[in-house]
C-alpha cells in the first residue's frame, strides 16, 4: 500500500518518471527472476545439507519421554 501511495505521489509531481517506472518495473522483475530462483535453490540445498548433517544427532537423541 505504501509503495502504491509513493507511486501516486510521484505521478502527481513528476508524471513522466512515474510512467517510466510503471513500464520498466515488469521488465526489471523478469530480468531479476532467475537470480531469485537461484537464491531459492541455494537455500533449499543448504537446508537439505543441514538436515542431512543433523540426522545422526536426531537419531541418537531418541524419542522424548
Amino acid at each position: 500500500m505504501v509503495g502504491f501511495l509513493l507511486w501516486l505521489l510521484l505521478l502527481v509531481f513528476c508524471w513522466p518518471l512515474a510512467l517510466l517506472a510503471l513500464v520498466l518495473y515488469p521488465i526489471a522483475w523478469l530480468l531479476l527472476l532467475p537470480f531469485r530462483l537461484v537464491g531459492i535453490t541455494v537455500g533449499a540445498v543448504f537446508a537439505f545439507l543441514h538436515a542431512l548433517l543433523m540426522l545422526p544427532a536426531r537419531v541418537l537423541r531418541g524419542r522424548p519421554a
